[in-house]
């Protein structure tokens, strides 16, 4: 068994559908909607052509290594996972977002230490989608380098050939993981070898590992286990003296996935002080992997947690591709839930100012900022991924309890996500869900906690938070939702060592139903290590003309939806964003055509950049057009023209604007940027930055 056995997926189905018309070729040099794709040839590899392609740009990653996590891995057992799906890049390929709201996502990062993109292209690069959402998580982001098959016998034949061309396409792939900004590789040489190519064999490895370390510090070159060390290809399922030589020069082995009940104990002792770069394979799919896979996985993670070497996971998109029941997304949570249970959290956040998450998993139905929805249009764009919370899954469904969960129906505050409390709860009781566990020692200035709350008449949402002390004393603390003090503190003063309530409640200006809650709190030198949702409800005055009898249950209904949080030490003004004059834009690649309705049918890559301030800080650009009208139309028609459309969300200062249909009567298209911190805060849209493009012919 190995990894070319695993892809039972085709592209027959897909391939069927085509219509005899098909578009033309892929031209990476000319403009058109950004894109993800891997390089196919040595040739494309050696001659460094993605660089001149129109598309690299785009597919930079833009959020770096978050939490210290771009050193060497942490010395315990790790788990990595590895993506491999119908040959990849599929939603996640369109870089400024797709349309599918069911797009496939990993959100239980917090049980991750490492993340492989996986196809069976020569050289796959990792979509920035995908590292942006794991950077931010603490991950790592490696892509894959394989040859397999006759053609891949080819490849090998050629790259081994000398020492020098063993260490020129080492280098080459080097330069392209620092240039998009991925952690490293993946190494699968599955072909049968002449023992001769082996020394540069092990020149490859050994200089791609140099390299790498060289030029971006903390990356990794990960061997899979495939050819030996005398050219034959032998999964060999454990670390041995036939792989050995391998794992000596480069950073870890992904042992094959067929290995047997004593295989890790005997891998570890081989591999010494090492043992935790040992990633034993289980299979998702369950093709001979030890325990059979799919809904029984945590049985080899149990074997490996206990025999302390790591562990690789092998296409948990098996839940999405199978269709599980009865939906994904619960799907997808009692699954992580197993690898939770088998060997706990991996990664702790908040640990650094400022926090901020929406929730968002990087996909939905609509899109909102600050409370107000700019766009009812279903997207899914995996780098517009907030930090995800550790929600824990209970699996009851039953009325009498609160279900904690996701509603991509539901409105949201920031994005196209939310935590949606639903259920029943008894006047004088309380629940509580975990949202996050941090580490995060807090200094001499008082720490604010914002968090937006859209509920029912009587469901209040406050947050729990645990410290831990330098003497590890423990203190707990209750940031309380808007309500009378008093019977705030009667409910919950014997259950927390403080209660705070809020030093400002704010009912939004617009439409919705969202309020926004601020609390402050001060703990120096202490360490924040968990925060908890907790529901509870208000205590209105009793009706005194309402007998007991007639009541009729609704009174202990809950319905609460958390939309966004932020942790900082400050509040960021609008005064805080540098003006828009401070920013150069303008338009490249202008095109214009024009179709039968009369109407002008631009594509534009608007491109900007800060003249002076640091824009490390900013770190996403939503994207508005405003259509203005000539002088010709009326007032009535200029102000429906004149609507700010919602046009997408860039990680990087570029975006590309395809086929925008601009109606007759319109003089100019104003493209405005509007700026957002890491914190969450965005610039007023009146004061963002903007490119002002003339309609040709107007």
């Amino acid at each position: 068994m190995n990894l070319n056995d695993t892809d039972t997926n085709t592209n027959t189905a897909a391939s069927s559908s085509f219509s005899d018309d098909l578009p033309p070729p892929f031209d990476p040099s000319q403009p058109s909607v950004p894109v993800s794709y891997p390089i196919k040839t040595l040739e494309d590899l050696e001659s460094r052509t993605y660089f001149d392609s129109f598309h690299f740009p785009f597919n930079v990653a833009s959020v770096s290594l978050q939490f210290g996590n771009d050193g060497p891995l942490a010395d315990r057992p790790r788990i990595l996972v590895c993506h491999d799906m119908a040959g990849g890049y599929l939603d996640d390929k369109w870089v400024q977002g797709g349309t599918n709201p069911d797009a496939y996502a990993i959100w239980h990062w917090y049980l991750i230490d490492v993340f492989v993109y996986f196809s069976h292209t020569l050289v796959t690069l990792p979509p920035p989608c995908w590292t942006n959402a794991a950077h931010k998580h603490g991950v790592k982001v490696l892509g894959t380098f394989i040859t397999e098959w006759d053609e891949g016998r080819v490849n090998a034949d050629k790259l081994l050939s000398t020492k020098e061309s063993a260490h020129m396409y080492a280098e080459r792939l080097t330069e392209l993981a620092s240039a998009l900004r991925f952690d490293g590789w993946l190494i699968n040489m599955e072909v049968n070898l002449d023992v001769g190519k082996i020394p540069n064999l092990k020149e490859f490895v050994s200089h791609l590992t140099k390299t790498m370390h060289s030029s971006v510090p903390g990356s990794l070159v990960i061997w899979y286990d495939s050819v030996t060390i005398d050219g034959k290809l032998s999964w060999q399922d454990q670390l041995n003296k036939n792989n050995k030589p391998f794992f000596d020069i480069c950073d870890g082995i992904f042992v094959n996935y067929t290995w047997k009940k004593n295989y890790p104990k005997l891998s570890a002792t081989v591999a010494g002080d090492r043992k935790f770069d040992v990633y034993m394979g289980i299979d998702v799919f369950g093709r001979g992997t030890y325990g059979g896979g799919q809904w029984d996985t945590n049985l080899a993670l149990d074997v490996l947690k206990k025999d302390d070497v790591s562990a690789a996971i092998f296409a948990p998109g098996w839940l999405y591709e199978t269709k599980q029941p009865p939906d994904f997304q619960t799907a997808q949570n009692r699954w992580w839930s197993l690898v939770e249970n088998s060997w706990g959290l991996l990664q702790n956040y908040p640990k650094v100012l400022p926090f901020y998450s929406n929730f968002d998993q990087g996909h939905g139905h609509h899109f909102a900022i600050d409370g107000g929805q700019v766009s009812s249009a279903p997207w899914n764009n995996l780098s517009s991924q907030s930090f995800q919370p550790s929600l824990e899954f209970s699996g009851d469904n039953s009325p009498d309890s609160i279900q904690v969960l996701v509603d991509f129906k539901e409105a949201s505050y920031s994005g196209g996500g939310n935590i949606t409390f639903k259920g029943t709860l008894e006047d004088n009781a309380s629940f509580m869900a975990r949202l996050f566990q941090g580490e995060l020692l807090l200094g001499d200035l008082p720490v604010h906690f914002t968090y937006s709350v859209k509920s029912n008449g009587s469901s209040l949402i406050g947050l729990a938070l645990e410290f831990s002390s330098t003497t590890k004393e423990k203190t707990s603390v209750l940031l309380a939702s808007r309500g009378s003090t008093l019977l705030t503190m009667n409910q919950f003063s014997s259950k927390f060592s403080k209660i705070i309530m809020p030093r400002r409640v704010i009912k939004l200006e617009t439409d919705s139903e969202w309020i926004i809650q601020d609390s402050s709190i001060a703990m120096n030198g202490s360490t924040l290590t968990k925060i908890h949702a907790v529901c509870y409800k208000s205590k209105p005055e009793l009706d005194k003309h309402r007998l007991k009898s007639q009541t009729d249950g609704t009174e202990k209904e809950y319905f609460a939806v958390l939309g966004h949080m932020t942790i900082k030490t400050s509040a960021l003004k609008n005064s805080d964003f540098p003006p828009s004059t401070s920013w150069l834009v303008k338009g490249q690649y202008i095109k214009w055509r024009s179709n039968s309705q009369g109407s002008k049918i631009l594509s534009v890559k608007v491109i900007w950049r800060l003249k002076d301030w640091d824009s490390s800080r900013f770190s996403e650009f939503n994207i508005f057009v405003e259509k203005l009208a000539d002088q010709k139309v009326s007032k009535r028609e200029s102000i429906l023209l004149g609507a700010k459309e919602y046009l997408g969300v860039a990680q990087v200062e570029a975006f590309y604007v395809s086929d925008l249909t601009v109606p007759s009567g319109i003089s100019d298209l104003k493209f405005i940027i509007q700026v957002c911190g890491t914190d969450g805060a965005c610039q007023k849209v009146d004061d963002s930055p903007y490119f002002l493009l003339p309609v040709e012919g107007s």
